[in-house]
């Protein structure tokens, strides 16, 4: 089955071989260190901690001493207050040595600890008691010494609990130090038989590599002269494919710029168009406010014509008139001349009425000069108003005229408009459509760019595999002889 294998898979086989041994030794060296600082841990942790509170204990055993001492020499109550603390201090320690401790010997010594204490202290409180009822020094003296065995007994159960746990405190360093060198001589062991395997797998890879490798070799020399053979015609091919696609390309620019100068000329036709429609558009309505403005002025011409109607009528009104007041004129006159004359055959008393009758006359007459004027002016007026009708009906005809016209003119600005917007749609699909056009001309181009540009990457990368294919040959002869010495 391993014959089988690829290159690949042999190395990672030996390279898997020798991570699993290495990570057997790191977890073998791991184990064996964490055993080592349990070790070290349960000796500082533990023993020593339990050396330590030993020794505090046996410091605050002759703390107390002292206190006692003290307080019967001098019956100081600070040295009382030092007795007390101190007891406290030894109860303190006497709890966390049985917390600590994890043997039987070790708690029977402390139950001896603690009975030879509260013997000790019963004692003493005796003697201080004794101290306190003012009694003499030699009893006091010889109650203290009575109190040798107690104390000695005490001072001997924590000496010997010292004593056990510094030897204990010695063993446990010795079992440390033989559990790390136990575990250095099997870490260096395990190294070794790495380092055997190690040189058994390179062995054994470097006999098959050198045969599956020599085999290799002798496949790539031929394939190598095919990829020459090939890689040569594929160069060949693709310099005619970018001749090709050179004068293609040239042809497409060409294209583009034709289609981009109808595309500029679509453009100018459709503002051009666009233009159109808009003065068509206000020609329209130019045509429409002049043709409401000659619509105004028939209406206000029929108005004229009206009035100067009503004018002829009124000045004929004026000339009945008038005829009526020449008649009175006339009357009056032959009035006044009769007057004149009955006033002179009256004599004196007439002459008054005479002027008056002058006067009269004179008016009369004034009044028939003033009605041949006016009956004139009228006349002018009655001829000016007929030729003002005639003119203003020939102008009422003209407006009619015009009016017409005017319409044909709106229908043709009107056909004039949809025909340019007609234009105008045609123009802009004319656009459309170059725009169109230029886009996918300039797709295609920017296509043949790319084929052409493909086309010389591929010629360049003939070239390459061609210098590739040389070098590949000339390798595996280099590394046929590497793995084969004897071959030439």
């Amino acid at each position: 089955m391993i014959r089988h294998w690829t290159f690949g898979q042999k190395v990672g086989a030996g390279f898997a071989v020798t991570v699993a041994l290495s990570v057997a030794i790191s977890v073998v060296a791991i184990l064996a260190l964490r055993n080592v600082v349990n070790s070290k841990d349960r000796v500082i942790a533990v023993d020593a901690q339990l050396l330590i509170d030993a020794q505090a204990l046996q410091t605050s055993r002759q703390q107390k001493a002292a206190g006692i001492r003290g307080f019967l020499l001098t019956r100081d109550e600070e040295d009382f207050k030092q007795v007390q603390q101190a007891r406290t201090e030894i109860a303190q320690n006497i709890e966390k040595l049985r917390l600590n401790t994890y043997t039987d010997e070790g708690h029977r010594l402390i139950e001896t600890i603690e009975q030879a204490e509260r013997d000790h202290q019963q004692a003493a409180e005796q003697v201080i008691a004794l101290r306190r009822a003012d009694a003499s020094l030699d009893v006091v003296t010889r109650a203290y010494d009575g109190m040798d065995p107690i104390r000695n007994r005490l001072d001997n159960s924590i000496a010997s609990f010292v004593s056990r746990e510094q030897q204990r405190l010695e063993v446990a360093l010795e079992a440390s130090s033989n559990t790390a060198s136990s575990a250095m001589t099997f870490v260096a062991l395990m190294a070794i038989a790495l380092l055997l395997v190690a040189t058994v797998v390179a062995f054994v890879l470097t006999r098959t590599l050198n045969r599956q490798i020599g085999t290799a070799v002798g496949q790539v020399q031929s394939s190598s002269a095919e990829l020459q053979a090939a890689a040569t015609q594929q160069a060949t091919g693709s310099k005619q494919q970018s001749t090709a696609m050179s004068e293609i390309s040239t042809t497409i620019s060409e294209l583009l710029a034709t289609s981009r100068q109808i595309n500029e000329s679509a453009q100018q036709v459709a503002r051009i168009a666009e233009q159109t429609a808009t003065a068509a558009r206000a020609g329209d309505g130019t045509v429409e406010t002049a043709h409401e403005s000659i619509a105004g002025i028939r209406r206000q011409v029929d108005l004229v014509v009206n009035h100067m109607l009503e004018l002829g009528k009124k000045s004929q009104q004026i000339g009945s008139v008038l005829e009526i007041v020449s008649e009175l004129a006339e009357q009056t006159n032959i009035l006044a001349i009769n007057a004149t004359i009955e006033a002179a055959g009256a004599g004196e008393s007439g002459k008054r009425f005479a002027v008056v009758a002058e006067e009269i006359r004179k008016l009369a007459d004034r009044v028939a000069g003033s009605t041949k004027e006016i009956r004139g002016l009228i006349e002018d007026v009655r001829s000016a108003v007929n030729t003002t009708v005639m003119a203003t009906e020939t102008g009422s005809k003209a407006v009619d005229a015009g009016s017409k016209q005017f319409g044909h003119v709106a229908v043709s600005f009107r056909q004039i408009a949809e025909l340019v917007v007609s234009t105008t749609e045609a123009a802009r699909e004319i656009e459309l459509s170059t725009k169109q056009q230029m886009t996918a001309v300039e797709q295609v181009n920017v296509a043949i760019r790319n084929v052409t540009q493909a086309s010389k990457e591929t010629e360049a990368s003939s070239g390459q595999t061609q210098q590739t294919a040389s070098q590949l040959a000339f390798l595996s002869k280099d590394l046929l002889r590497l793995v084969q010495p004897q071959v030439s």
